[in-house]
């Protein structure tokens, strides 16, 4: 009943349910036994964004001509902090797609313990083939607007998809130049103004250190193990280099060309040729293939080769049911979700019926919300922590998701169930919160 009014209140809104769906039958055993969250009508309020804030950018290209794009911010819920959220730059984002990861950012939020809230934004606008100087009279103009709604005691965008090192530099900018103020009001900035170092990697090395938690819990360890990754952005980049650092040979990597195989592993001199390739000259996966004689699979994706585990770390529902067979059939041991939400619904329960463990997103990728949090205490601050300080914070973070997420689990259902876990830690910081206030 809860589900299809929800269903009626948002329509044709296909991952904003899919994604409420996942919580929601994690915790309504939860909300039925507690007298305080029925009353307080914690699953209507917690699914209803606080705010949504849609506005037109308007820029001007190369050739003079003006252009506009939309953009927007959700708002969804500050109960435990300010709110804190990815800016994503993409020709299919939309209000779907931002109320679904400012939903799933609520509770990734709230498993890291900081006092953060969820929020996402960003806008239809798709940077890949536009000069630096389109992007940043495009970055300008959107903070024009955007910079009347966020601030460090309110609300600090961070980048994403298509928001890098470059669109951060030149969004915070524009808010200096408009406000006269140097603040932390975005995370993912350079470190020669107000960033954090390791926030580039945390997403990466979160993800496999939650890995290896999984593994130790289990007495097994990543040595001598292999494992299939899919994108080629800063989490998979930064997944790949831990996972060569603690012994695990990385396969693969993808953009939406398609993707490489590489039995040797993508390591040492091969890792630099990558970051470059991406990070620096903006290049094709296929260009790696090229120079190091490796396999390039055109138009698909590698969940069919054989690995130990699998890090999906490129976007949403990536992984579906086919795939998910086919891991099964492969021996596939765990998965783990670098990306937010890349494993279609169907996709899930087929793994987890063929017996491989699954480390959802909202725990496994928390890492880079968790260093941007450490940021905005540095930026507080006026101090610069060193990168073992961070990543030993970054560490002692993913440590503790991970046995949240054991303790909720067996608590509730009883049985050890990582997404079950981590949506009920999750959930029960922010519903006491919410139930302390009253009704607001």
């Amino acid at each position: 009943m809860f589900y299809a009014r929800l269903i009626r209140r948002n329509p044709a809104e296909p991952n904003f349910h899919q994604a409420v769906h996942e919580v929601v039958e994690s915790v309504m055993p939860l909300v039925y036994d507690s007298k305080k969250y029925r009353d307080a009508s914690i699953l209507e309020r917690m699914t209803e964004p606080d705010r949504i804030i849609t506005f037109r950018v308007t820029w001007m290209d190369d050739a003079g001509n003006v252009r506009a794009n939309r953009a927007w911010r959700v708002q969804f819920n500050n109960s435990i902090g300010p709110y804190k959220g990815g800016l994503r730059f993409h020709k299919d984002v939309d209000l779907d797609t931002l109320k679904f990861l400012g939903f799933e950012q609520t509770f990734k939020n709230s498993l890291t313990g900081l006092p953060m809230g969820g929020a996402k934004g960003g806008s239809n606008f798709n940077p890949k083939g536009k000069t630096d100087a389109e992007v940043m009279r495009f970055c300008h103009a959107m903070m024009t607007e955007l910079q009347r709604h966020i601030g460090e005691d309110t609300d600090v965008p961070a980048g994403d998809i298509g928001v890098g090192g470059r669109e951060l530099g030149y969004l915070f900018g524009q808010y200096k130049r408009l406000n006269n103020r140097f603040a932390g009001v975005l995370t993912g900035k350079g470190l020669s103004f107000g960033g954090s170092v390791g926030r580039k990697e945390a997403t990466g090395h979160g993800a496999v250190y939650f890995l290896r938690e999984i593994l130790q819990h289990r007495g097994e360890g990543l040595e001598g193990k292999s494992a299939i990754i899919s994108g080629s952005g800063n989490v998979a980049l930064y997944a790949i280099e831990k996972l060569e650092e603690l012994g695990c040979k990385a396969l693969t990597a993808s953009d939406s060309s398609g993707f490489i195989f590489d039995p040797d592993g993508i390591s040492g001199e091969k890792l630099e040729f990558l970051k470059d390739l991406k990070e620096v000259r903006r290049g094709r996966i296929h260009e790696y293939a090229d120079k190091f004689g490796c396999e390039f699979h055109p138009g698909k994706r590698p969940w069919a080769v054989k690995a130990d585990y699998a890090l999906p770390c490129a976007t949403q529902n990536e992984v579906d049911e086919a795939d998910a067979k086919v891991m099964v059939a492969n021996g596939l041991h765990v998965l783990i979700e670098g990306a937010n939400m890349p494993t279609t619904a169907d996709g899930v329960t087929t793994l987890q019926q063929g017996g491989v463990i699954f480390g959802p997103a909202k725990a496994a990728n928390a890492g880079g919300v968790a260093v941007s949090g450490l940021e905005q205490s540095q930026n507080a601050l006026r101090i610069a922590w060193s990168h073992e300080v961070v990543d030993t914070r970054l560490k002692g973070i993913m440590a503790g998701i991970h046995q949240k997420c054991l303790r909720h689990s067996l608590e509730v259902h009883g049985t050890i169930d990582y997404i079950k876990g981590a949506n009920i830690a999750g959930f029960v910081k922010v519903a006491d919160a919410m139930v302390a206030y009253g009704a607001i």
